[in-house]
């Protein structure tokens, strides 16, 4: 989780809401600062820097997502490298450190996502990680300070006031700021504790605390430590192989299954064969649209998903570039897209499937379905394609040399005496090194 969030926050450095946040960002000093991922001359206050680099990560939807629904690492790891940075140097900061914390910023997430119903489907009003991943940073930032309870409790309450954005703005340029202002926010809280400002410390057992954000929340008493068994070791976690919203990578594997039936070998898809195309999805509005305009808007659309695969083969980064988005063929394509909601295939991300039928002009009908693509939790990423995925991600503005070297820190993190050597691989190439690359 740690090596692909790293990744896809490195991708995002390129995109055009990554440079707004940061241009606007660096009206905010301090004397402590920390980096923002990529960026050498880049330094900003920790709480700024984990804003940036949680928008970064989120700014393409590459993120990694759970079931419940959120994406939960996006808010906790900008924190608490961040944090890394800004702490006295004594004591050390280790890898141990910063992977406890992480632990438990997760399953803070995982935990308040459970005691609700409505949380197992694909959000309708919250986006979750504005929701639980604020609650994530703080719990996260908590424990790497080394808060007592009172101070976590106080936290928590704090960031609860600081949380929720809605599902409205998904598919625009404000939906990354979700990500930033998670971990930045949560931050923000766990210092107000620690300076003595209180919250409700009820406020995650009541429905006008934190059961605002889902209408049949129904909190239980967690069980003691010593049987208390963490929600990462019971179910992993989704890893996109594309940047766009998890429900499209069923469309694209049922879509590349039946471009098979229509294409052989090098030839280009039949398009004026093409009569009808159904999708057989579940009721999600917010990824249904059917003309997108954007790159958010493509990201968050069935339709163009379907389209661009069957045209493609498949989608990459630059599928979502507007000079693809708006090309006649698939213009073309989606003109001839249905949706169909069939009543058995449930908004989960746990449940839900794709159905996709090509019908010819000639009346022929290839159907295909696809009910775990590669990258889901029951059909996980081998850990070879994980390290093809961050190399990918990171390359576009790490060295090879840097890149290697993160991927062996990450994945022997437990390891790490001082995080340190880690954020000073973060920082990216200093401005020599990086005009040389660009030659």
């Amino acid at each position: 989780m740690i090596l692909d969030t790293l990744g896809v926050g490195f991708l995002g450095t390129n995109t055009e809401v990554f440079h707004k946040a940061s241009e606007y960002s660096k009206i905010y000093s301090s004397n402590v600062a920390s980096t923002v991922w990529g960026q050498p001359d880049l330094r900003l206050p920790p709480t700024y820097a984990a804003f940036v680099n949680g928008v970064a990560i989120h700014s393409m939807d590459f993120d990694d997502t759970w079931h419940p629904a959120t994406h939960p690492s996006g808010a906790v790891l900008p924190v608490l490298l961040a944090l890394s940075e800004a702490l006295p140097p004594s004591p050390k900061c280790s890898g141990l450190d910063l992977l406890l914390a992480f632990n438990v910023g997760i399953e803070v997430q995982g935990q308040l996502l459970r005691f609700s119903k409505e949380a197992n489907d694909i959000p309708k009003r919250f986006h979750p990680p504005s929701v639980v991943g604020t609650l994530g940073s703080a719990a996260a930032t908590s424990k790497f300070l080394g808060l007592s309870m009172t101070k976590c409790r106080e936290a928590l309450a704090i960031a609860v006031s600081h949380a929720g954005a809605p599902i409205a703005n998904a598919a625009t340029q404000t939906k990354p700021l979700h990500i930033g202002n998670a971990a930045r926010h949560g931050m923000e809280a766990a210092f107000l504790a620690m300076l003595g400002l209180q919250g409700n410390r009820q406020i995650l057992d009541m429905q006008t605390g934190f059961g605002a954000f889902y209408a049949n929340y129904s909190p239980k008493v967690l069980p003691n430590l010593d049987s208390h068994a963490w929600l990462l070791d019971q179910q992993d976690v989704a890893f996109k192989r594309f940047p766009a919203h998890l429900a499209t990578h069923w469309v694209a594997d049922a879509a590349a299954s039946v471009r098979k039936h229509l294409v052989t070998d090098r030839a280009l898809l039949p398009i004026d064969r093409i009569a009808r195309i159904v999708l057989r999805i579940p009721d999600v509005q917010y990824v249904n649209r059917p003309f997108p305009d954007s790159e958010h808007e493509a990201r968050h659309s069935f339709q163009f998903v379907a389209c661009a695969t069957l045209l493609d083969g498949g989608i990459t980064v630059p599928s979502f570039h507007k000079c693809q988005i708006n090309r006649p063929q698939v213009r073309e394509l989606l003109s001839k897209v249905e949706l169909e909601h069939p009543q058995d295939n449930l908004p989960s991300f746990n449940t839900l499937y794709c159905e996709i039928s090509v019908t010819l002009n000639d009346g022929a009908t290839f159907t295909e379905r696809s009910d775990t693509f590669y990258g889901h939790w029951r059909k996980p990423l081998s850990q070879e394609d994980l390290r093809e995925k961050f190399r990918a991600n990171a390359s576009n503005v790490l060295s090879c040399d840097t890149v290697e070297r993160l991927t062996e820190i990450v994945e022997n993190l437990e390891d790490l005496e001082d995080c340190s050597v880690l954020t000073t691989l973060l920082k990216g190439p200093s401005s020599p090194e990086m005009v040389s690359k660009s030659i």
